[in-house]
Parts: structure tokens; C-alpha cells; sequence
């Protein structure tokens, strides 16, 4: 099966995606050895995860709508080749060659097999490759959202859909409060470490982008004609929870900060699919570039900064510099293209042809 051509409705999804790794690998730069500008301009990178979030939930919701009946075998068998291949090859790179690690632990290698590294993550003590937590939570997403519309759909629930979605969104709600209460301020020390460990990365707490995902899926043709107000709108929503959330580990943050970000991306996610959008309208070689590289970008950025920054320090280039700098970003969209060709690429195909005899 040969792969189809990129449509122009994908234009304006693939400049969020290069947005959202972009920001992302500006926050995760911080880590390291970094100018000072880095920190002035990626302080909110953070949430290019919950745009991707959001764009998760809605391009496979919208799929499934879609698709009646739904087949799980093809649906997983799409995201175990689109998946599996280059994330395993990561895991296998940190756990045979600790020299690459960013840190000096990962967490157990049972977590990562099972995509559940995201629940109980110790920043402090199994910080390396702790980004795969998202990764963890969008997996968890795939296995479970086509079984929930058979559910519903079986049994005639259909109707009850989105009250099931809206009490989802407010339970997280719930939840944060609860961790914030009952978890988060009775620790004594390192309430960082417990921020994160349950607030930040579980499940529980961070559904919100991909609820509003799967929310607009349902609902996207009918919010076509708004593209104008919803861009504008979600600009002005995530300048709001930019404010809110300059720190994002305080009560209003934690409770409230998730949310709001989810609702402002979920706006211009929204936008960006309308024809009516300029976004939708006009493409870009580079966006759609780094849309491509996204993924393989962002599992691998964090070993080829630490390694890069490591060898070429040798040679007198300062790690703070603004040169180290453009070296690492160049080499992580070298690695990147590396396993989008020789890993991903391979495995796609070999994807088309299982699912092209299964229809024979």
C-alpha cells in the first residue's frame, strides 16, 4: 500500500505538532547547561505536552467516530508499528548504555514495558528519561478509548457520552485537590518530588487535553464556521494560564492551571482544522518537516543534548553558549531523521503490508 499524499487539512494540525515539540525541547533544554534566553522564552514549554495531548485526543477520536464497526486488531496493530519500534529502541539505549543516560537513573525497566513509568515517577532518584511519561499516558489512552466507544455503542449509551467525558473533566478536578491536600502539603521534604509524583505525571490527574481532544472530535464540524473567535480565544485562554501558571507547582496551578491550558489549546486546535483558518490553508516545509520528526525528536533529545553537550565541551565550546546550543539542536534533528528513516519508516511499511493482506 503506498502511503497517501499529505492532505491540506493536516496543514494547520502539522504546525501545532512543530509548535508543540518545539516548545517542549526549548523547556527540556533547561535541564542542561543552557544561555539564559532558553530560560526567558520556554518557561511555559511545559505544556506543548498537553497540546500534544489534545491533538492525540482528537485525530483518534475523530478516526474511531469514524469507523463503524471498529476493529481493535487494526486499530492496534496501526499504533503498535506507529509506537512501539522507536520507543523500545530508546528504552534499550538507556538501560544497555547508561553513558547516554541525561540522569543517573531510569525507573525500573518493567515500567516502561508496560507503559505505567508515569505512575509513582520519582523525579529525584528515577529522573532519566522521565519525559516518556506522556508517552505512558497516550498509550494508556489507545488501549482503552476504542474499548469505551465499542461499550457505548454496544449497549446504546451513546447518549450519555459526553456526560461520561464532562464527569471525567471534573473528577480531575477532584483529584488534584485531593493529592494537593492529602499527599502534597503534609510532606516534609522534597514536595517537589511529590508534586510530580502525584500531580504532574499520573493518569488521574492529566486528562484534561486529551478529554477536550476527543470532545472536539465529536463536535468539530459544528465549530468549523468559528474558526476567527476560537483562534483568538485560545490565545487569549493560554495567555491567561500563562499568567497563572508562572509557577506552576502553587494550589491555582495544580487545580486549576491543567485545565485552562487544555480548553486554550483545545481552541486553536480547533481552529487549525477549520478550512476557514489560514492555518488550515497554508503549509509549511518546515513545520510539516518537524511534524514528522516530532516524535522520534522528542524520545530521543534528552540523550543527544547530554552526549553532545558532553563530546563537543572537550573542545572549548562553552555548554552555556548559544553555539553548544545549535549544535544540539542540529543533532537532535539528525538523530531524529535517523530513526524516522531507518526505524520508523521501515516498520510503517512493514505495517501497510500486514494490514493490506488482512483484507485480501
Amino acid at each position: 500500500m503506498q502511503h497517501q499524499p499529505i492532505t491540506r487539512k493536516l496543514y494547520g494540525l502539522d504546525h501545532l505538532r512543530a509548535f508543540a515539540i518545539t516548545f517542549v525541547f526549548l523547556f527540556h533544554y533547561n535541564v542542561f547547561s543552557h544561555p539564559q534566553w532558553i530560560s526567558t522564552i520556554s518557561s511555559f514549554g511545559w505544556t506543548g505536552v498537553d497540546l500534544f495531548f489534545v491533538l492525540s485526543g482528537f485525530l483518534i477520536a475523530g478516526q474511531l467516530f469514524a469507523e463503524d464497526p471498529i476493529s481493535l486488531k487494526t486499530f492496534y496493530t496501526k499504533r503498535v508499528f506507529r509506537i512501539f519500534p522507536a520507543y523500545f529502541f530508546i528504552v534499550a539505549l538507556y538501560f544497555l548504555f547508561p553513558y547516554l543516560r541525561e540522569r543517573d537513573n531510569p525507573a525500573p525497566l518493567w515500567k516502561f514495558i508496560t507503559f505505567t513509568q508515569n505512575l509513582g515517577l520519582d523525579l529525584k532518584n528515577t529522573g532519566a528519561f522521565s519525559h516518556a511519561w506522556s508517552l505512558c499516558i497516550e498509550e494508556q489512552f489507545y488501549l482503552l478509548l476504542p474499548i469505551l466507544i465499542i461499550f457505548f455503542r454496544n449497549y446504546r449509551l451513546t447518549h450519555i457520552a459526553p456526560w461520561f467525558i464532562a464527569s471525567l473533566f471534573l473528577a480531575g478536578f477532584g483529584v488534584r485537590y485531593y493529592c494537593w491536600n492529602n499527599i502534597y502539603l503534609p510532606a516534609t521534604t522534597d514536595n517537589w518530588v511529590v508534586w510530580y509524583k502525584w500531580i504532574y505525571y499520573p493518569t488521574f490527574s492529566r486528562l484534561d487535553g486529551l478529554l477536550v481532544g476527543i470532545s472536539l472530535a465529536a463536535i468539530k464540524e459544528r465549530l468549523y464556521k468559528y474558526s476567527t473567535p476560537l483562534l483568538i480565544g485560545g490565545l487569549l485562554i493560554l495567555a491567561g494560564a500563562y499568567i497563572m501558571c508562572e509557577d506552576e507547582n502553587l494550589f491555582n496551578e495544580s487545580i486549576y492551571g491543567f485545565p485552562l491550558i487544555a480548553i486554550g489549546y483545545g481552541c486553536v486546535v480547533a481552529a487549525a482544522a477549520s478550512p476557514d483558518c489560514f492555518l488550515y490553508r497554508h503549509g509549511s516545509l518546515i513545520t510539516r518537516s518537524l511534524a514528522a520528526l516530532s516524535y522520534a525528536l522528542y524520545l530521543s533529545h534528552k540523550i543527544v543534548i547530554h552526549v553532545t553537550q558532553k563530546i563537543i565541551s572537550q573542545w572549548g565550546i562553552d555548554e552555556k553558549s548559544t553555539t553548544m546550543f545549535v549544535i544540539c539542536a542540529l543533532n537532535c534533528l539528525l538523530a531524529a531523521w535517523l530513526i524516522r528513516w531507518t526505524i520508523e519508516k521501515p516498520f510503517l511499511r512493514w505495517r501497510d503490508k500486514v494490514l493490506s493482506q488482512e483484507r485480501l
